[in-house]
Order: structure tokens, then sequence, then C-alpha cells
């Protein structure tokens, strides 16, 4: 058959692992957002603690994707469980980088503002400083969210969710009718999800990031 044959007779089947692959890797960038936005407030008021943190999560992007996931299965099991751990630890990098870079920019003047108006630490930085660093913030999870879409894929290897298991099931049946449509059906669908996922973080900088400090 050919592809929209194909995608007519399986659509219900490749939706369900769409979602699961969208699923995901939202589930992981909430994770790895929250991780490395604390992170980043431990860390950037330390020139040395910034730049541990930064390259501590830049060295777990040196090791390959399939390798890291091999070597979580006996730790965490197969399905799921190294599927989190995997995308939550190589979503880290580009929201702690871009999280301590956006907090180091924040104008001075702006924090001592806010303290001579009685503010507490906390309160500067919910109110004041997090608020400001938020648009390069939102930058590192755009990119994050577009790297792990691709690595997502890889997790089938370990029996993980997502359109990763097309594409796997393709390239395990080279040679028969379908292998060449699954594979094709798997990739694109990681590309839209991808478009979509980018578009959305378009509009949540619309709605969140005042019209004067937009880039």
């Amino acid at each position: 058959m050919n592809f929209w044959e194909y995608l007519v007779n399986r659509h219900q089947q490749l939706l369900t692992d769409a979602y699961q692959h969208a699923s995901a890797v939202f589930q992981c960038m909430v994770v790895a957002t929250v991780l490395g936005v604390l992170i980043a407030v431990a860390s950037y008021r330390s020139e040395w603690a910034g730049n541990l943190a930064t390259t501590t999560t830049a060295t777990i992007l040196t090791v390959p994707a399939l390798a890291l996931i091999g070597l979580l299965i006996p730790i965490v099991g197969l399905g799921v469980p190294p599927t989190v751990v995997a995308l939550t630890l190589y979503g880290l990098l580009p929201v702690v980088r871009n999280a301590i870079v956006g907090l180091r920019g924040v104008d001075p003047t702006l924090v001592d503002a806010a303290t001579g108006i009685g503010m507490s630490r906390p309160a500067r930085l919910l109110r004041v400083e997090l608020p400001l660093a938020w648009p390069p913030i939102l930058t590192g999870i755009r990119v994050s969210t577009q790297m792990l879409m691709g690595i997502a894929a890889i997790a089938a290897y370990a029996s993980g969710p997502g359109l990763g298991n097309v594409i796997f099931r393709g390239l395990a049946s080279l040679g028969s009718a379908n292998a060449l449509n699954q594979v094709l059906a798997g990739t694109l669908g990681i590309i839209v999800l991808a478009l979509l996922f980018d578009a959305a973080y378009v509009l949540i900088g619309r709605l969140t990031i005042p019209r004067g400090i937009r880039a």
C-alpha cells in the first residue's frame, strides 16, 4: 500500500503513539524546567557554582542517548522509567544555562529598588528577577523541547512510549511492504509535533512576555 493508505489504515495507532510521544516530552520538560530553574537560582550568584552547574549538565549531553538509556535499563528497568530519567537529564542544560544568563542579566538597580521598598530575597526573586529572566528561560525550554523530540524516539530501544516504536518497527522489517511507510510516518510525526510545540511556545511568549522586554 502507498503512504496515504498506510496513514488511513493505521491512523488510530499512530495518533496513540503521537500522544504518548508528546506526553512524555511535555512531562519531562516540566520536570527539567523546574529542576533547571532551581539549579540556576541556587548557583547564579556565584561564578564558580554557575560554571559547575553548566559544565555538569553539559557533560550529560556528551553521553550518547542510546548508551545512557542502555545504562539505565539495569537500574530502573524497561519502558517509561528510563525514558523519563534520560529525557529529564538531557533537557537540563539549555534551561540551566539560559536561566543563569537571564538571572545574571537582571539590572542590579531594579533589584536594589526592590530591596529599598522592603522586599525580601524570595520576593525579589519571584516578583522581579525571575519575571525579567523569563524570556531567556523560555528560549531554553524551546531548545530543550526540540532536542527531546528526537531523543524520545530512541527510547523505543528500551520499550519506551512514542513514535520511536513506529520507526524501530520499520527499521526492523526493512524490505517488507510497510517498512518505509512506518519509518516515514514516525519521522514526519515527530517533525509535526516539534512544530506544534514550538508554535505553542511562541504563543506562550507573546502572552507572558511584556512587549517592552520581548526580544
